[in-house]
């Protein structure tokens, strides 16, 4: 029973890693980048703009040549240019880094820890003093922001002015006092308050490498049930207890023999660290070419777990270290440790394989860490057994059921490997894998497991089957219950357990489900034609609208409160707060019926009509597009510039609680709604 455990345990360890964490829930105004400039002169007409920007940590900003449909792009508007000067060239970036985004569906490029970018120009006219440009970009970690910044390159005097605020960068002509182009003292005055320094309730990316730890830690438990490494559990600690003259020396060697273990597996990792880089390797496994390599390569190990051939080491090399075994000491315990990595790697490699490729993913230190934890789950038995050898009798049989442990991962090996397939498909736009196609791959996949699991399928190394355990029978129950749950995903389901792995709902045949169409969720279809004045459907089919006074009226004339949503087309938090909060019944209940939806998208380019342009008296900044607008609305009315942005609100436009950002539990969420639909009935009575 307790090898079942291990596999169930490790089944839905790997289902699940991709687990989400965090949020901001205060409301305050968010500052992370800080930009300066400079100047090179090549001639008198030649010179060359740099803009260079500190962003602080865990922030990314978004490249030029981010694709479209993902975050927004970094965009340089150069005045005058073809009237003053040319400009020679594209605007060239520093390094940048590359992520897959599984919200979006494209390979993101963005900035970390810093950025410059430099562009040539000519000038038309020597006797030109001044360059001016404006300055767009979007900046997300849990939150979203969306920024302007305004430079003036001074070429006489060899001088760059930032501004935060238009009316000065518009009118700038000449010498200013030092306060009005300090970037940070103008960034600060865009808040009635002192701005509060935000700190993320989660750093998401330590707890990445904690799953990455744990998730290592259950593949070394896993690695042990395999016919190449659990016999050797007996062996070698038969070997120290006979073999050392006294029970302390034999705790002594299995302590080496734990600790060269250890070493070994950290050794391998930091190789492949030191080899790639520990930056790259997070590049790496978002490029199309490196995923088509990772799907073949699990693949491979697929093919060798499910008993097609083994992959081993050549025995020349065991020999070799068998006999450097032999000498005693802790050179001899060193390559008995040595020769258990050499001898199991028939078993031990795809596992440790697979767990390279998915800790490359996160980057960094990631597989150094994921070697830890792996050798520690195989070095800690050893350990303990040699120092309680009676636990040795509650020890399992070696037979058939370590080859079975091995096709069960030869299973999970083929799952796991069209998830990299469909990376590099997303990246493409290909549509080989669309939804439907990898959930019918996967369909089959644990379908055929669970045949497997029931005895109605026997592999080349399996042993004759006359029963199956109890434990053999539950694991077969529980990948059958996996198995039905995915079915109905090829008609729409979101398959919220499995979030992350297979493709978005929008690359999908049939993105409402087959035979589904849209509709407002009220009970019946409703006709676009017939929505109010500024309202659409959004997502899960919610009525939302998009005018703050059009939402307003709508809610007093039908007596229900507001939930006014600050948010954003290329906001990653705010489509995982759509999709994985407010898709939950007891979320969507409320916002379909209770209440009226105002989603104000703070990153829409379409520009107002000129007469309803402005200057923002609360930045400075010039108020040029719809998106323009509901930030400063965000701003003027609320004092935070983040999204996701969520506030409720009576017909009179009072908070009816508290404001809060991105908030992933459910639970918390829904409580917050109902706290909020409460304090409405009683302003009503």
């Amino acid at each position: 029973m307790k090898k079942h455990l291990f596999l169930i345990v490790s089944f839905f360890s790997i289902v699940f890693a991709q687990a989400q964490f965090g949020g901001l829930q205060s409301s305050q105004m968010l500052d992370p980048v800080d930009w300066s400039g400079s100047i090179e002169k090549t001639s008198d007409t030649n010179y060359t703009l740099i803009f260079k920007a500190e962003i602080e940590p865990e922030w990314h900003v978004y490249s030029q040549h981010t694709p479209d449909g993902g975050s927004l792009p970094l965009e340089i508007d150069f005045l005058n240019a073809e009237t003053n000067f040319s400009l020679e060239g594209e605007t060239t970036e520093s390094e940048t880094d590359s992520l897959y985004n599984e919200i979006f569906g494209v390979e993101e490029i963005f900035f970390a820890n810093n950025a410059t970018l430099k562009q040539k120009i000519v000038l038309n006219d020597a006797s030109v003093n001044f360059i001016k440009a404006e300055l767009s970009y979007q900046v997300c970690k849990e939150s979203c922001i969306n920024q302007e910044f305004y430079f003036v390159f001074d070429l006489k005097n060899n001088e760059v002015k930032v501004f935060s605020k238009y009316d000065k960068f518009e009118n700038y002509g000449g010498a200013i006092a030092s306060a009005d182009v300090d970037n940070k003292e103008a960034k600060t005055d865009a808040s009635s308050s002192e701005p509060k320094k935000i700190e993320a309730s989660n750093d998401e990316e330590d707890r990445g490498i904690f799953t990455i730890f744990w998730l290592a830690f259950l593949y070394g438990f896993v690695a042990l049930l395999t016919p190449c490494v659990f016999p050797m559990i007996p062996m070698t600690v038969g070997f120290f207890t006979k073999q050392s003259k006294t029970k302390a020396k034999g705790i002594r060697n299995a302590l080496l023999y734990g600790f060269f273990i250890v070493v070994i597996y950290l050794f391998l990792g930091t190789i492949i660290t030191a080899v790639f880089g520990a930056d790259s390797l997070n590049a790496l496994s978002t490029n199309v070419t490196f995923n088509i390599v990772f799907f073949l390569v699990l693949l491979i190990f697929a093919a060798s777990f499910l008993g097609a051939f083994e992959i081993m080491l050549p025995n020349s090399w065991a020999n070799k270290v068998d006999k450097q075994a032999g000498r005693g000491g802790l050179i001899g315990i060193f390559f008995m440790a040595l020769a258990l990595a050499i001898v199991s790697f028939s078993c031990t490699g795809p596992i440790v394989g697979t767990l390279l490729v998915q800790a490359a993913s996160k980057g960094g230190l990631a597989p150094i860490v994921g070697m830890l934890g792996f050798s520690l789950a195989i070095a800690i038995p050893f350990v303990l057994f040699a120092m309680f050898p009676a636990w040795m009798t509650n020890l399992p049989r070696s037979g058939g059921w370590l080859n079975s442990v091995k096709v069960v991962l030869g299973f999970l090996e083929l799952a796991l490997a069209l998830k990299f397939l469909s990376n590099a498909d997303l990246v493409l736009e290909a549509h080989w894998l669309e939804r439907e196609v990898f959930l019918a791959l996967w369909i089959a996949i644990f379908g055929t497991l669970t045949m497997y699991l029931f005895g109605k399928l026997k592999l080349p190394h399996d042993s004759p089957i006359t029963h199956i355990s109890v434990g053999r029978l539950g694991f077969g129950l529980v990948v059958l219950s996996f198995t039905i749950y995915l079915i109905p995903g090829l008609w729409g389901a979101p398959l919220k357990i499995i979030s992350g792995f297979p493709p978005p709902m929008n690359y999908s045949e049939s993105p409402y489900g087959v035979g589904n169409t849209k509709s407002t969720g009220f009970g019946n279809t409703m006709p676009e034609g017939d929505f109010p004045e500024h309202a659409e459907l959004g997502p899960h089919d919610i009525l939302a609208f998009t005018d703050y006074e059009a939402g307003m009226k709508y809610a007093k004339e039908n007596n229900l409160p507001v939930l006014l949503d600050f948010t954003g087309k290329a906001c990653i938090n705010c489509r995982k707060m759509e999709e994985r909060v407010w898709s939950e019944p007891q979320v969507l209940t409320k916002l379909k019926n209770d209440m009226v939806l105002i989603s104000l998208y703070v990153d829409i380019k379409e520009e107002l009509p000129e007469d309803e342009q402005y200057t923002s008296k609360t930045t400075g900044k010039r108020i040029r597009t719809i998106g323009n607008k509901w930030s400063d609305f965000q701003i003027e009315h609320y004092s935070t510039n983040a999204q996701p942005y969520y506030i409720m609100l009576d017909h009179e436009g009072n908070p009816l609680n508290s404001h809060v950002g991105y908030t992933p539990d459910v639970e918390e969420y829904n409580s917050w709604l109902q706290e909020g639909l409460d304090n409405f009935k009683e302003t009503k009575n």
